[in-house]
This record gives structure tokens, C-alpha cells and sequence, in this order.
């Protein structure tokens, strides 16, 4: 069993920058991040294969979120710039030791999230 640990969440105002950390306990050929707002769905925020060739964003947080990984540390890491208060939410670190999909009934792992407030 893959334990997944995030830490960076934090309470910031608006066009501020959080980094967000999760470290793996194994190695996984994807990871990404998802988040969850209040009373909304959970949602993809991006995601990456095992040698960043493949990274996948959806156009709400494109140009403003930068996924990266280390390998050496099974880790991988969200930059969140110019954050809006739409981006609050709880954020959830995901592996997959498969595939790299958008969907988060796919993704095999899960960290236990890290709250992100951005107040306006």
C-alpha cells in the first residue's frame, strides 16, 4: 500500500503563490493533484507521467499552476501562481502506478489533502 503525504496548504490572499508538496512511499508512473471546493465535485488540477513527457492541465488553472516531480524522492510538487479565491479548496495528492488519466476515479492513491484558502 502506497502512502502519499502532502504538506504546503495554507490560507493566502488573492495573486498570491503556495507550493504544495506530496511525497510517495514507492514509486508511481503518474501523480498529479485534484482538488475539492465546498460543496463541489472533485476536480483535476493537473497531473504527470513518470518522466514528464506527458503532463496534463485544464484551462482553469493553465498559465497559473506548474506541476514538477523528483523521482529521487518519489515526490512531486504544485507552484500555484496568481491564485484567485475560486481556487479554495481542499487539494489531494493522487498517484497511479499505471496510467495518467483526468479522471479521479482512476488514480489509484490518495494523500489524506491539504487545505488551500485564498481570500479576496
Amino acid at each position: 500500500q502506497v502512502q502519499l503525504a502532502e504538506s504546503g496548504g495554507g490560507l493566502v490572499q488573492a495573486g498570491d503563490s503556495l507550493r504544495l508538496s506530496c511525497a510517495a512511499s514507492g514509486r508511481m508512473y503518474a501523480m498529479g493533484w485534484f482538488r475539492q471546493g465546498p460543496g463541489k465535485e472533485r476536480e483535476f488540477v493537473v497531473g504527470m507521467d513518470w518522466n514528464g513527457r506527458r503532463t496534463l492541465y485544464p484551462d482553469s488553472v493553465k498559465g497559473r499552476f506548474t506541476i514538477s516531480r523528483d523521482n529521487a524522492k518519489n515526490s512531486v510538487y504544485l507552484q500555484m501562481n496568481s491564485l484567485k479565491p475560486e481556487d479554495t479548496a481542499v487539494y489531494f495528492c493522487a498517484a497511479d502506478a499505471k496510467i495518467l488519466s483526468t479522471g479521479p476515479g482512476t488514480w489509484d492513491y490518495w494523500g489524506q489533502g491539504t487545505q488551500v484558502t485564498v481570500s479576496s
